[in-house]
């Protein structure tokens, strides 16, 4: 009897297993869900403020950004989030090379006139018709997971093998790096090379490696930042904010001229004076600089522990995570997100130097809002199966 069921639990198990997964699957972590819509919201809330003036004037239209950022990145993300937080996190194995080089070719699209837009400097959008999308921000999402399927494949023998190891990720970043550098989008290269080196140190690679890839992204940033007179402009105005005041350290000195005029408490909703048109890129990577102004030092740090709070919630995810490929995808999700975050607020404050990186989830920008959400979705899809 003991014999018989043994075999009939072994055939059971055996039929069910491609679907197996939805058996072991649990709720997921809420925790993670609560402060992604937390921060969301203290998104659409200063978006709504911050740009009011410079929408009027460009479209007669005070919420011209908010009703933008609703329709052609929240939405949107919604259901991206919805779906990658249904879908086992797995089947993204079988399409990630495919997908990294649709993407790919999408970002070769950018340069073809009457596909490619420009704005101000970089030819980094795609428009077709109505519908127009940042290729460059799509990418952060199938580089990340071709990257966690390659790297769970190679396991740790393989990383430790350059020429099967090293060279063919360093051959891929390569032909990433190449194609946004010519658009030219360095805070978006910035990303994609900081949540690779995230990753590939997850992953166990050996620190040699790891030191040498960032000693050639340091290389290529070094060489972009020198050809491009504007960027040169953000290091030396970094370095010495009282040269040309009303030039290049223009841009840093009234971010933090608003940060510093909302003290402790704000001035209140609405109330800035530096969306006035003295502060350069209100709606984009400017936006903290408008938050902290109104909202105050209280509610900046209540910002910043929130996206601390979705970063150790997704180190807590990817721990319990059933597999490399689970763990790589969430701490390349939730490193990526922070990472940029830190960037840009450290850049408003005179941390770092302007990099010209939206806050993600804040900043207007349809794109990155969309790809940022669904990426979220697959980590609470791993949420919901972790051990």
């Amino acid at each position: 009897m003991a014999q018989r069921s043994k075999i009939r639990n072994q055939f059971l198990a055996l039929l069910l297993k491609p679907f197996s997964y939805r058996y072991y699957q649990h709720k997921p972590d809420y925790n993670f869900i609560i402060t992604l819509g937390i921060i969301i919201f203290f998104g659409l809330l200063i978006l709504s403020s911050a740009s009011s003036i410079h929408a009027f004037q460009k479209f007669g239209d005070s919420y011209w950004f908010v009703k933008h950022q609703i329709l052609n990145g929240v939405l949107p993300g919604l259901i991206l989030f919805f779906f990658a937080s249904q879908l086992d996190y797995r089947k993204w194995k079988k399409c990630a090379f495919w997908m990294l080089a649709a993407t790919i070719g999408l970002l070769i699209l950018v340069f073809i006139p009457g596909i490619g837009v420009s704005h101000d400097k970089a030819r980094s959008w795609i428009a077709l018709g109505p519908l127009s999308f940042q290729p460059a921000e799509v990418i952060k999402f199938t580089f990340l997971v071709y990257l966690a399927t390659w790297l769970e494949q190679k396991g740790q023998k393989g990383l430790k093998d350059v020429q099967y190891g090293l060279m063919p990720f360093l051959f891929t970043l390569g032909t990433i790096t190449f194609l946004i550098l010519a658009q030219p989008d360095l805070g978006t290269l910035l990303i994609v090379i900081a949540l690779s080196v995230i990753v590939y140190f997850v992953a166990g690679a050996p620190w040699k490696h790891i030191l040498g890839i960032m000693i050639i992204g340091f290389i290529i940033i070094f060489i972009a930042i020198q050809v491009a007179p504007y960027r040169l402009n953000r290091i030396t105005a970094f370095f010495n904010p009282e040269v040309d005041p009303q030039g290049i350290s223009y841009h840093s000195n009234q971010a933090k001229l608003a940060i510093g005029s909302g003290g402790i408490f704000g001035l209140g909703m609405g109330k800035s004076r530096q969306k006035f048109n003295y502060l350069p890129e209100v709606s984009g990577d400017s936006i903290f600089a408008v938050f902290a102004e109104e909202l105050g030092l209280i509610f900046s740090l209540l910002l910043l522990y929130l996206f601390f709070n979705l970063a150790s919630r997704g180190i807590k995810i990817a721990r319990g995570s059933p597999d490399e490929f689970g763990k790589l995808l969430t701490i390349g999700a939730v490193g990526w997100i922070t990472f940029q975050a830190l960037v840009n607020i450290g850049a408003m404050v005179g941390l770092v130097p302007l990099t010209g990186l939206p806050l993600p989830f804040i900043s207007s920008g349809g794109s990155a809002m969309a790809v940022a959400m669904f990426s979220c979705g697959v980590v609470v899809n791993i949420s919901k199966q972790t051990r």
